[in-house]
């Protein structure tokens, strides 16, 4: 008589021991499908017994890969959900500062209570549509931040961390109270493994090496950014996680560099220091060697290319000038503060500066002003149409009348993006359409322009070709 009790009391406790087990087994379906064996082998051992069960899967979210670099696509699934309901994706993460950063996306799940986001639609939230990776490029600030954020990353090393969850309904994230339906954390990485970060200290010159794993040698490329000063490796780690030995330089607002920090005080010479130290290194091929440069990196690029006595084999140029928007202190290259000169600063309503004005071709530094006409390599010229700090229309528009008229139009390509800003970056990464730009003597923010979707989409074109571009001039 006590037989069939012991059945349905070990089918009991066999039912919860994987019930607990389920959220653990379902991301490895090679175990879960093994064990789902087991399961069945069991219950048929202690009799097949017959029971009508209305169990239900909880509900699960699952990101793949979860752990990948910050070009890469991810597939965000939610499954095991009621049917055509209301639910809220949210996606927050931690700067590396400590600020926390937010998207969400409202979706509706289909019939067999499941949401994809590479093939469904947004219905509201930070992003409207079908927008596979809209939780990763539209994070901002959560509400209550310090204003005038900007998304940078300092520490290549480390990942960005990124907490997704499902939420019941259609809510905003700031509803603290709201419990998720399920969570998966995914890492994002500018270094992938075995890249080796090396920091340069050498003759002056201060920057941050980056080679990618093997014995080389690889093409190479000198990394220059803008105005805002210091040591960005960001990019230039993500270079070498794509096979380039990569060096982030420095040129001002660094302390290893002779001050002020607001000024540029190193001249040719240190640049063309930087570029021997990475043509010189035994794991570089020494011909086939590339300068990207954004904002007043540009006029740095596309100096070096034509005065310093290097020859590298193409350039990349985002959103800049083909002068200096500073005056010049000597002819080799140093500038005055760069707060000296405020006529063609403009400002919007709220206080807001736009350094727009400064890059037109007819306000630069007139003895600053490449010869276009002796560029000795390709060029790749890209344009955001909403660039609020930089007039890279028009220096473009300059670039290419310039080498036509040189006979060398066919060295010019040039990348235009409409709703796109001046922070034309890697790949899913949120744009800042405005941040702060300065403390002292006053606390003031700058405009940089683009709106999100976009600017996003020009993003993951810009970056596509930029490495297109690259491959064809150093690799070939």
């Amino acid at each position: 008589m006590l037989l069939p009790y012991l059945l349905y009391i070990t089918y009991f406790a066999v039912l919860l021991y994987y019930f607990t087990q389920e959220q653990s087994l379902l991301w490895n379906p090679v175990h879960f499908s093994f064990r789902r064996l087991n399961l069945a082998c069991l219950l048929r051992a202690v009799g097949g017994v017959r029971w009508n069960s209305s169990f239900k899967s909880a509900p699960l979210l699952t990101a793949a890969p979860v752990r990948a670099l910050i070009d890469e696509h991810i597939s965000i699934k939610g499954r095991f959900l009621p049917p055509h309901s209301p639910i809220t994706v949210c996606a927050q993460m931690q700067s590396d500062e400590g600020d926390l950063w937010e998207a969400f996306a409202h979706y509706n799940t289909n019939a067999d209570g499941s949401v994809n986001l590479t093939r469904d639609h947004s219905v509201g939230g930070s992003y409207l549509g079908c927008e596979p990776m809209g939780l990763f490029w539209g994070l901002q600030p959560a509400p209550g931040s310090r204003e005038g954020l900007r998304l940078r990353k300092k520490n290549v090393e480390t990942p960005y961390v990124m907490l997704l969850s499902l939420l019941e309904g259609h809510v905003s994230p700031s509803e603290r109270k709201i419990t998720p339906l399920a969570a998966v954390t995914t890492e994002r990485w500018y270094m992938a493994p075995d890249v080796r970060r090396t920091e340069i200290r050498q003759d002056g010159v201060v920057g941050t090496l980056f080679l990618p794993p093997g014995p080389g040698p690889f093409p190479g490329v000198l990394d220059l950014w803008g105005m805002g000063g210091g040591l960005v490796e960001y990019r230039a780690a993500l270079f070498a996680s794509r096979g380039y030995a990569s060096f982030s330089l420095a040129y001002l607002g660094h302390k290893d560099l002779p001050g002020p920090l607001n000024r540029v005080n190193v001249g040719d010479a240190y640049f063309k220091s930087a570029y021997h130290i990475l043509q010189d290194h035994r794991q570089v091929v020494a011909d086939r060697i590339g300068i990207i440069g954004l904002s007043f990196g540009v006029y740095l690029s596309l100096r070096i290319a034509t005065r310093v006595g290097v020859k590298p084999s193409c350039l990349v140029c985002v959103n800049g000038p083909v002068g200096s928007t500073t005056k010049l202190a000597d002819a080799d290259g140093r500038t005055e503060n760069f707060e000296n000169e405020q006529t063609h600063w403009r400002f919007d309503d709220q206080g807001r500066v736009s350094f727009k004005q400064m890059s037109l071709p007819a306000n630069l530094c007139p003895e600053s002003k490449v010869k276009l006409e002796d560029l000795p390599c390709p060029l790749m010229y890209i344009v955001g149409e909403d660039d609020l700090s930089a007039s890279s229309t028009e220096n473009a528009n300059l670039i290419e009348q310039t080498l036509r008229a040189a006979g060398k139009s066919q060295l010019f390509t040039r990348l235009s993006y409409p709703g796109a800003g001046h922070l034309i970056e890697p790949p899913y990464t949120p744009n800042s359409r405005v941040s702060l730009w300065s403390f002292k003597p006053r606390k003031l923010y700058t405009l940089w322009g683009g709106h999100p979707a976009p600017h996003a989409a020009a993003q993951q074109d810009a970056w596509k070709k930029i490495l297109d571009f690259m491959d064809s001039h150093l690799r070939r």
